[in-house]
């Protein structure tokens, strides 16, 4: 018979849901009892949904079944879902950065989508509305945002040792690239991204903002779990690509806010076609449509496409964000139409 330690041990194994961390981790564990009879594991329902806690149930009571010398394995839960919903969550700890009214996390549920890109142009497409914006890169292994922007100066701090974000095109922004250089790959443990992103949220001198755009890390994992917990965001929007593959991913990044009672505020469905600069024809090359459908499917708002662009791709590369460099381009356009959507929804009292 397996010890307790042993057991836990293998629990790590066992997904969340949706999301690439484990159940224990995400302290869903409560208790483990070995007796001869077999193992009783508790279970403490931190989901309100009941697929996702028969899903943990099955998977544990596998996994636990899988070991060597498990007769038999009973699996209770602490509390129903009606009873988890209602009791305190991580929600009760989540922090407001003072001075900034609204804080928005762009995600992917995988990388390769051009997520940073929209993460940019929005945050300028919403500068260029008349509201006041910062921009966050959460992404420490692979940051992106400061390229994109620019860089001309070094960060600096204030006499309380708090970061000076630098500011480009009229957004104040911050980046893990502003601290090495670009041929240093950042080799860090979890903690120490995760101290990171913290001090990146909390003690940079944001000033006033009317909204502070995250670029998170693609995926669904630690990083992306911290921020949604240790931050009080106004809500999530999805960038995916049309093919069906990216689009399944979609609904992990949906699912992940959804789990953290974040609302989504939208899909953003980018290289959704290319136009042909000589027959100005309109070319599906990942296909079309699988955004707007998928959206509707979840009941999530779909916020726009963005064509796959030539001028898009250098911009970043340039440091000249289309919407700063080309602000009446089609695209540009685009953009502050996708920025429009999201200020309304931001704008919208709380009930």
């Amino acid at each position: 018979m397996p010890s307790p330690n042993e057991i836990l041990a293998e629990l790590k194994k066992v997904r969340y849901p949706g999301f690439t961390r484990d159940v224990v981790s995400f302290g869903v564990i409560k208790d483990i009892e070995v007796a001869y009879s077999g193992v009783t594991v508790s279970l403490t329902a931190i989901s309100a949904k009941q697929e996702v806690i028969d899903k943990i149930v099955a998977d544990v009571k596998a996994t636990v079944a899988a070991m060597p010398g498990v007769p038999s394995v009973n699996v209770t839960v602490e509390a129903p879902p009606q009873a988890a919903a209602r009791a305190p969550s991580a929600t009760a700890q989540r922090r407001a950065i003072p001075g900034v009214k609204h804080i928005v996390a762009v995600a992917s549920g995988k990388g390769g989508v051009g997520k940073s890109t929209v993460a940019v142009n929005l945050a300028l497409a919403m500068r260029a509305l008349g509201w006041r914006v910062g921009l966050m890169d959460a992404d420490v292994y692979g940051p992106s945002v400061a390229m994109m922007v620019g860089v001309d100066k070094a960060v600096s701090l204030t006499p309380e040792r708090r970061m000076i974000p630098l500011e480009r095109f009229g957004i104040r922004y911050i980046s893990m690239a502003l601290f090495i250089n670009d041929e240093t790959a950042v080799i860090w443990r979890g903690p120490m991204v995760t101290k990171l992103e913290t001090e990146f949220l909390f003690n940079v001198e944001w000033g006033e903002l009317d909204c502070l755009v995250l670029d998170l890390p693609p995926g669904t994992g630690d990083a992306q779990l911290t921020i949604t917990q240790r931050v009080e965001l106004a809500g999530g929007v999805i960038v995916t690509t049309p093919q069906e593959i990216a689009l399944l991913d979609v609904k992990r990044g949906v699912a992940m806010f959804d789990e953290v009672h974040v609302p989504v505020l939208g899909v953003v469905e980018n290289m959704s076609y290319y136009l042909c600069r000589k027959c100005n024809h309109r070319h599906d090359i990942f296909s079309h449509g699988g955004g707007s459908r998928l959206a509707e499917s979840l009941h999530v708002p779909f916020l726009g496409e963005i064509p796959l662009l030539r001028e898009l791709r250098e911009g970043g590369d340039k440091a000249q964000p289309i919407v700063a460099a080309n602000p009446s381009h089609p695209v540009s356009e685009a953009f502050k139409s996708i920025a429009t959507r999201v200020i309304e929804q931001l704008d919208q009292p709380k009930h």
